[in-house]
């Protein structure tokens, strides 16, 4: 049996559940889950924001644990490796974004708390070929955000070759954000944080950032005319896209790896003028995943963390809610 936390209904409490997961797949692993971090989509899940969550649910897509058992067709992972777990827990292996390595572009890939249970308990499991190994020297204990929200601000980096020589600004200094600033500081980059608050100000210098612009500020906003040859937006609610729009250089790109729900307002002459691109990424494929964590080894990049004991979930989620999580909040099953 598994023992695990899960919601009963849309934006309920997590209650302790178990179940059975039955039979070992051939071809999947299960993970004894050390720590676990809380992301915002495991929020959307649990209030049903996005109209896909099933009840129960275990939420949980930031694993960081060790290999507990393997399938009879898994070899390249073995008993006791520390792995981790992302957003997607397998794929289909047939069709042509999986034969091209493009995996989190998969039509048919398993949300690894899609249909299937999370990683907020003691284990988890998952098609082998969506856990990736995790290397040696890298913290078991902050290894988890890596899995969603650092892969979702490196993979823009490897998908469109930005330069070393790029400038590119990063919009909300929170769980993604301030991830950002770390690996385009180390891949090169000249990196300005937007941002409206004076503390995280003074932060993202320390994170990476060379500059920052006040994003609340429209003068800022058109000083900066013409700046940028990527901006990414990590930010869940609606801005003046068109005035980011022309802080873009001529072909530069606007891209979105923050969930904003709501329709997009584009003046489209903002990007036939200067040949401007938007665009959009899901987290990253496990190839992706390895890459990114190889970097963040070598440039000792990790996430901000505040750890909770696994039992006290509502608690964590309630920090997490309050917008006062600085800047990951993770659960951990390993007693101190």
């Amino acid at each position: 049996m598994i023992k695990a936390y899960a919601a009963n209904e849309a934006k309920g409490k997590l209650t302790p559940y178990e179940y059975d997961p039955g039979p070992l797949g051939a071809n999947d692993v299960e993970i004894e889950v050390h720590y676990c971090g809380i992301c915002h989509s495991d929020l959307s899940m649990i209030n049903n924001e996005w109209g896909m969550s099933n009840y129960p649910l275990v939420p949980g897509h930031e694993v960081a644990g060790v290999i507990a058992a393997v399938g009879a067709n898994v070899k390249h992972l073995a008993l006791g490796q520390a792995v981790g777990l992302g957003w997607h827990a397998g794929y289909c292996q047939s069709c042509n974004p999986c034969h091209t390595g493009d995996h989190n572009l998969c039509a048919s890939a398993q949300g690894t708390i899609v249909g299937r249970h999370g990683g907020f308990a003691d284990k988890v499991r998952a098609q082998a070929s969506s856990v990736v190994a995790i290397p040696e020297g890298v913290d078991l204990k902050s290894a988890g955000p890596l899995f969603c929200g650092g892969v979702t601000v490196f993979n823009p980096l490897v998908q469109f070759d930005i330069k070393p020589t790029s400038k590119v600004g990063v919009i909300g200094i929170g769980g993604l954000g301030h991830m950002a600033l770390q690996f385009l500081n180390a891949w090169g980059c000249e990196v300005t944080a937007f941002t409206s608050s004076e503390a995280k100000k003074k932060e993202a210098l320390t994170l990476g950032a060379h500059h920052t612009l006040d994003s609340r500020s429209a003068d800022a906003l058109n000083a900066a005319a013409g700046q940028f040859d990527l901006i990414l937006s990590t930010v869940n609610v609606k801005l003046d896209w068109d005035l980011y729009l022309s802080t873009l250089s001529p072909k530069g790109r606007l891209h979105f790896v923050g969930a904003t729900l709501e329709p997009l307002d584009i003046n489209v002459f903002s990007l036939i003028m200067a040949q401007r691109t938007v665009s959009g990424s899901p987290v990253g494929s496990p190839a992706t995943i390895a890459k990114m964590l190889e970097f963040a080894k070598r440039h000792k990049i990790a996430p901000k963390i505040e750890v909770f004991p696994m039992e006290q979930v509502n608690e964590a989620i309630a920090h997490l809610e309050s917008g006062k999580a600085h800047y990951r909040v993770v659960l951990s099953n390993v007693k101190d």
